[in-house]
């Protein structure tokens, strides 16, 4: 099986060289599988179980190139003490050049240091397989974690999404409700405007009739004190006669 020498830039865990799977035949234009290269026998029973479980933690990662199927699996390669420094510095530069958030909610952050603790975990399996196994279920246990705040973070914004379109309408609502009581007000107070024209207007009116009545009234007395003036004078005459 054939390799290519290349880093993986893109992740801060260890992996080995790419080795290709499948070479496409451009004459019959099917894929052929290449064999695997003979594993030496140097390699014991516990180092295979080790890869095995590295790569059941952390599954090989396989693409497509120029119509060649590689694959490129986590290294099984012990990690010295120079390794771990430079596994801090290299976090350190990956967190600065993508710019990431040191406080709050940042994905690039989070995503390097699951890259970290990735790297963590093949470099402890290697040497003890029993605590990276325990350290995959605090992993995986953080990462539940995470996926449960998130959608808790998301049910969160959406109720708060509904509960501020719900408020929306209801002011909506109050403010039409208000407009047509304005306009009400302004009708009845219109109408209280007019009453108050036609009480006036009617009280001058009452004015002048009861002026008028009193008037007629004191007129009417008036003749008859005249009246009864002249015919009390005529009946003197008539006596003294």
């Amino acid at each position: 099986m054939a390799e290519k020498s290349i880093e993986c830039q893109n992740t801060l865990v260890r992996y080995n060289n790419p080795t290709l799977v499948i070479k496409h035949d451009d004459r019959k234009g099917d894929d052929v599988p290449k064999s695997p290269r003979p594993v030496s026998g140097s390699i014991g029973d516990s180092r295979k179980e080790t890869e095995e479980i590295l790569n059941s933690i952390l599954p090989p990662r396989v693409w497509e190139e120029d119509g060649q199927l590689w694959c490129q699996t986590v290294s099984s390669t012990p990690a010295t003490r120079q390794d771990v420094i430079n596994l801090q510095e290299m976090l350190d530069t990956r967190l600065q050049q993508s710019q990431a958030r040191e406080t709050g909610i940042c994905p690039i952050r989070a995503e390097l240091y699951s890259q970290c603790f990735d790297e963590i975990i093949r470099q402890v399996t290697i040497n003890c397989t029993e605590r990276g196994l325990l350290l995959l279920r605090v992993r995986d246990e953080i990462n539940m974690r995470d996926e449960a705040y998130e959608t808790l973070y998301c049910s969160s914004v959406a109720f708060g999404m509904r509960k501020a379109l719900q408020a929306q309408e209801g002011k909506e609502l109050l403010q039409e409700r208000i407009r047509q009581l304005e306009e009400e007000k302004s009708l009845l107070e219109a109408a209280i405007s007019d009453m108050k024209v036609k009480a006036d207007q009617n009280e001058r009116r009452n004015a002048e009739l009861r002026e008028s009545e009193e008037k007629k009234h004191s007129e009417e007395i008036a003749f008859l004190k005249k009246t009864n003036s002249q015919l009390k004078s005529q009946l003197e005459n008539i006596i003294k006669k």
